[in-house]
């Protein structure tokens, strides 16, 4: 397991939680792995982060994944979140979009969702399940895809739909055309595509 999360590139910090074994055979492993001595410092500690729109969309997606597995697997979290990361990686190479989120980031996540920081929420348009803060006041909850902010697609071209696979009952679909205009930005419903 060691190997497999190294190979992700989760921190030295992430390994010591997940895999019991020493600091020192991790480091060494870590070395061994990757080339080099594995990064100082804290781990990214503010849940803020997952709130902007774009990493907002990749950490919803990495989280409905890891839903998916661990309500239908029989693997252990750990293994469900390795298995989640991946299926986010394959989905994000497949589409050409790039990584927002990685596997130290996911598994952060996951800790401030067990601590209750942050929640996840249902869009009141799509029906889709994205992550949010605990506090956040506002009741009638509509997505960062279906109400982009003005400027969240500028200068980016989304060469594909982001699609959750299949298992996944979710459906996220951007139209890059739509999201030059700026009197119609309109979104696909996750599940239910409607033009």
């Amino acid at each position: 397991m060691a190997v497999e999360l190294v190979e992700l590139g989760a921190r030295l910090q992430v390994l010591e939680s997940e895999v019991a074994i020493s600091r020192d055979r991790l480091t060494r492993l870590y070395k061994e792995l990757r080339g080099v001595s594995p990064p100082k410092g804290q781990l990214p500690s503010s849940p803020e982060w997952f709130l902007t729109w774009r990493p907002n969309v990749h950490a919803s997606l990495f989280l409905s994944a890891y839903r998916f597995l661990m309500a239908r697997g029989k693997q252990s979290r750990i293994r469900c979140i390795v298995s989640a990361y991946r299926l986010y990686a394959e989905h994000i190479s497949l589409i050409g979009e790039e990584f927002t989120l990685s596997f130290t980031r996911a598994w952060t996540m996951l800790r401030f969702l067990d601590s209750g920081t942050l929640v996840s929420s249902t869009c009141k348009c799509c029906g889709g399940s994205f992550v949010r803060h605990k506090y956040d006041l506002q009741t009638n909850f509509v997505c960062g895809l279906c109400a982009p902010p003005p400027r969240a697609a500028k200068g980016k071209k989304l060469a594909m739909p982001i699609v959750v696979p299949e298992g996944l009952q979710q459906t996220i679909s951007i139209e890059p055309a739509a999201m030059n205009r700026s009197e119609d930005a309109s979104f696909r419903r996750m599940g239910n595509l409607k033009p």
